[in-house]
């Protein structure tokens, strides 16, 4: 994209920008664009707790930012704007909004917070193209879009947090530090738009601009403003950047709502639709008051939905294709966009990227690179008994996933060495490994999965039909019956334990429960944690004697142990006494009519005030992975994934109530209901 032409197409129009921000300002002058500031009155107040994600709110208050002055303007300074921008930046840190800090105090907790950790920071960016009709009304079209980037800091001493909150610069900057000044001290590492975190993502902006301008040239033309009678509110909304489904949502907000019976369903991190979108009007320029014209449309934000038109409105279009659809045939279809193309390349080759990540854990590639890195093709092709061509594909292949490294030596021969995601989750001894999971997902769930087709059609799982054997009980006759398949899932199975169960295990406060029992805690990882997390909590693990007798090749040496095992059927033997029983991945394995069976059995061991907390994969759309994850209950178990609302009817049934949910932003989310 050439900006100047871009830039130019503003030429003579009234530009303003509804910020103060002097970073802002210098990132936009830079470009040679001319625009006057306006700064906002709009005061940031809005509940965050009604956001599902952190950049929604972002998105809104920029909207209302570029909106109050687009339509003061007009009243209060006796001109209206062509295009009013606005922007607001916010820090997310496991899904909290950290705002501009109150005092050295509350800085200093912020930034200890993001210490040693990666971040999100969003932008919301709102441009407003404003019309002015011949009856001196003025019509408004929002473009709206964000942008995120991961911002990692170093493990900071509190000498260096003390300097930095010295120095005054956190005062009136979110999340407490700007990263282009002072501030880059504390940064290790920056994934994604540099400026993004400045103030102002200026690259996403130029491409909206392009977007408008070049792709229709005619967008602001006053015929397209005040005659197309196509009501399109976010006429370029944004396609480029899609929200990570890490940390979006905050584990530190609390609303009650009125969901089922009694107050019997709280969710703690923000409400179940985003605020409906609101009308926007057209503003009289004469007159003390604004007047609607009878001809409104509502505000477009492409990060939030009108839960009223949720199921009635048609699919949303690219920005390309929006723009095609008010300009009508004036342009030719000039082929695929390649943003859409690639995305459904992507798709398409999914399972190569996936099998090649299983062939690679398999033949032991990331073990032997870490014991030996910098080797060239033939020397792990020598290692893994494989040929040299095969390997060399392999290789290129983990180099283009992200998973390895490669460089020419001195002697021009390329070599490899492992990727930090490697170091981090793909060798067998990593604290957070997941070779056991990957393990499982290749010889289990990849033979499963190929037989999709018959599960959607049938409703049923896929066992006999991909290994030849016919499963009355899904534990007993397909993992348990066999040595190294039962390994191989309790391996599987300690691997996600490990890495989710920090989250689970700190989602809440459990410090009043002394006693817990892990039904189907399978290796102990979630109960070592739990009392990592809660030093006076014992907890007793309970599973299957086949699982039990096994347990001991996983459990951690622990000098105080305070985690004990027992054998036994939760659906058939008495459940061991606990003021907090906890369901880490259980229900979804069973259909309703079973898990009825289980709560009831919880039920009826627990006295009032006592607990169950669950960590399931919750089906509200937070995570992109959360509907695949339904198909892969489809296809190996009777169960299902579930929403929040159907775990608080099933627990309510049973006398539960006060359910709180937790979006840790890892692979799990945590619920925990109380007995009424």
């Amino acid at each position: 994209m050439v900006l100047n032409p871009v830039i130019s197409k503003l030429a003579g129009k009234l530009v303003v920008l509804a910020s103060a921000s002097p970073r802002r300002m210098e990132i936009l002058r830079n470009t040679g664009l001319r625009f006057e500031v306006v700064p906002s009155w709009f005061k940031e107040t809005l509940d965050k707790e009604k956001f599902k994600a952190p950049y929604e709110y972002a998105v809104e208050t920029a909207k209302h930012k570029a909106l109050e002055v687009a339509k003061r303007m007009p009243l209060n300074h006796l001109k209206t704007p062509d295009v009013v921008i606005g922007a607001d930046t916010i820090v997310a840190v496991d899904g909290t909004i950290l705002e501009k800090p109150v005092d050295k105090n509350d800085a200093y907790r912020m930034l200890s917070r993001l210490s040693g950790k990666e971040h999100s920071v969003y932008t919301g960016v709102v441009i407003v193209l404003c019309h002015e009709n011949e009856n001196k009304s003025v019509d408004y079209r929002l473009i709206d879009f964000y942008e995120e980037t991961k911002v990692k800091f170093a493990d900071l001493s509190e000498s260096m947090l003390w300097e930095y909150i010295d120095s005054g610069e956190p005062m009136d900057k979110a999340g407490g530090y700007g990263i282009q000044a002072l501030g880059g001290m504390l940064v290790e590492r920056v994934h994604g738009d540099f400026l993004n975190v400045v103030g102002f993502p200026l690259n996403h902006f130029c491409k909206q601009l392009d977007i408008v301008f070049n792709t229709s040239g005619l967008l602001l033309s006053q015929e397209i403003l005040a005659h197309s009678e196509t009501n399109v509110s976010s006429l370029a909304s944004s396609r480029i950047q899609q929200p990570n489904p890490a940390a979006m949502t905050s584990p530190d907000t609390s609303a009650k709502s009125d969901l089922l019976k009694a107050s019997c369903f709280h969710q703690t991190h923000g409400s179940q639709t985003s605020p409906s979108a609101s009308p926007v009007h057209k503003v009289k320029k004469n007159g003390d008051n604004s007047k609607e014209d009878e001809h409104t449309w509502p505000l477009g934000n492409s990060c939030s939905t009108n839960p009223a038109a949720e199921n009635t409105t048609a699919p949303s279009l690219s920005s390309r294709e929006q723009l095609t659809e008010v300009i009508g045939t004036q342009r030719e279809d000039n082929g695929p966009q390649k943003d859409d193309l690639q995305r459904i390349i992507e798709l398409m080759d999914g399972f190569k990227a996936s099998k090649a990540l299983f062939t690679a854990s398999r033949l032991g590639v990331f073990d032997l690179l870490q014991s030996r890195p910098e080797l060239d093709a033939a020397q792990v092709a020598q290692e893994i008994k494989a040929s040299v061509k095969g390997t060399q594909c392999l290789l290129d292949a983990c180099v283009s996933l992200g998973l390895l490294r490669s460089r020419e030596s001195s002697c021009q021969k390329r070599v490899y060495m492992n990727a930090a995601l490697a170091q981090g989750f793909l060798l067998s001894d990593a604290p957070h490994s997941l070779g056991g999971y990957i393990q499982h997902c290749d010889q289990t769930v990849w033979p499963l999965f190929t037989h999709l087709e018959c599960a959607v059609r049938d409703g049923t799982h896929q066992h006999e039909k991909a290994f030849g054997k016919k499963a009355n009980d899904l534990f007993q006759d397909t993992l348990y019956n066999n040595q190294d398949i039962k390994l191989r899932f309790m391996s599987a199975m300690h691997s996600i334990a490990k890495v989710t169960g920090r989250a689970v295990a700190t989602a809440f406060d459990l410090s009043r429960f002394k006693t817990a029992c892990d039904l189907g805690g399978c290796t102990g990882a979630l109960a070592h944690e739990l009392t990592k997390a809660h030093p006076e909590m014992r907890v007793t693990v309970f599973d299957l004697p086949t699982v039990v007798e096994m347990s001991g090749r996983f459990s951690p040496q622990h000098s105080e142990n305070r985690v004990s095992f027992l054998a036994g059927d939760f659906f058939e033997d008495e459940l061991p006494k606990a003021d907090l029983y906890i369901l880490a991945r259980i229900l979804h394995d069973w259909p309703d009519e079973k898990v009825h069976v289980l709560l009831r059995r919880i039920a009826d061991s627990c006295t009032s005030g006592s607990a169950v907390l669950i960590a399931e994969t919750m089906l509200d759309g937070r995570k992109p992975h959360a509907a695949l994850q339904s198909l892969n209950m489809l296809v190996q178990t009777e169960g299902m994934e579930r929403r929040e609302r159907q775990f608080a009817d099933l627990l309510c049934q049973h006398g539960f109530g006060d359910v709180q949910v937790v979006h840790t932003g890892n692979f799990l989310d945590a619920l925990i209901a109380f007995k009424m």
